[in-house]
């Protein structure tokens, strides 16, 4: 998934223009982006355009949080209508997503849906503890695909005055907590998602932003805006070049046996360049389906 796209689920409008924006997965919102008043008739909406669609197209819900009380009811409106996924925020840990696939296990056998058919997003440093926790999601659940990390709840919990300095880049504490989500989605083996870029008319500081997290090792970024989705696929698709390499060097790899390294054009390669290169065939062969299953 390159790029996700935040809708929230309490416009009819927004919703009705989602599957045309070219995402690679919707994020239905029931949280931050509806006002408490309109969370059941959200939780409505969303269930609607669940059962309603005909793209295909992932499609994940971003249900409230294990402590606004509110999670039980979104699961309970939600489940039966089949998601994709659920995006957990402000998730402290991994025994958060053992948590929330026992309680959407439950559901899915009610609703006569196969065990693990829906995948659970986590956001992971929303608050101070879960920085340190960002170690422990590797085995919480099958059910676990991503991470993804956010600046703006935490900025909120330590009282920071601004997340970014006077060019625009990170400060410190959220470049900490970007560093993290990389590291445990990659212990965990699921994809690391780079947070909201919120400057969403600043095209040029999105491309920038996405490049730096693409090199790192992202797979995608999540977006609040339409206009952010065209961008956020041409950074997190890889170029011919790219992809022409990593072949290559998966299939010298593939006639040198089970050698530990391999030399190619010159250069000396190792395991870990051979696993770097299948993570990005993967990667390609993840959008290529995406792309046919939208277009069907």
């Amino acid at each position: 998934m390159r790029s996700l796209l935040f809708v929230p689920a309490d416009s009819e409008r927004k919703l009705a223009r989602a599957p045309g924006t070219g995402a690679d997965a919707l994020i239905l919102d029931l949280e931050d982006a509806v006002t408490p008043p309109a969370k059941p008739a959200a939780r409505q909406l969303a269930a609607a355009f669940l059962g309603q669609r005909r793209e295909r197209l992932a499609v994940y819900v971003r249900v409230n949080g294990f402590a606004s009380g509110l999670l039980d009811a979104d699961l309970d409106a939600i489940v039966p209508a089949r998601p994709d996924g659920v995006v957990l925020p402000k998730s402290a840990g991994g025994s958060d997503v053992t948590r929330l696939s026992a309680m959407l296990r439950a559901r899915e056998a009610l609703s006569d849906q196969a065990d693990g058919a829906i995948r659970i997003l986590a956001i992971a440093t929303e608050s101070p503890a879960a920085l340190f926790a960002l170690g422990t999601y590797a085995g919480a659940s099958a059910r676990l695909s991503a991470l993804a990390w956010g600046a703006e709840d935490l900025s909120a919990a330590i009282g920071a005055e601004a997340i970014r300095d006077a060019e625009g880049r990170f400060t410190d504490p959220y470049r900490l907590a970007r560093a993290l989500c990389l590291a445990g989605a990659s212990a965990a083996g699921v994809l690391a998602i780079d947070g909201v870029f919120t400057r969403f008319r600043d095209g040029a500081g999105l491309e920038q932003e996405a490049l730096a997290a693409c090199r790192d090792g992202f797979a995608g970024k999540l977006a609040i805006h339409p206009d952010q989705v065209g961008i956020i696929n041409r950074v997190f698709s890889p170029g011919v070049a790219a992809v022409d390499r990593a072949r290559a060097i998966v299939a010298a790899f593939a006639a040198a046996g089970d050698a530990g390294s391999i030399s190619l054009g010159g250069e000396m390669l190792d395991r870990p360049h051979l696993r770097m290169a299948e993570r990005l065939l993967a990667r390609v062969a993840a959008s290529e389906a995406t792309a046919r299953s939208a277009s069907s």
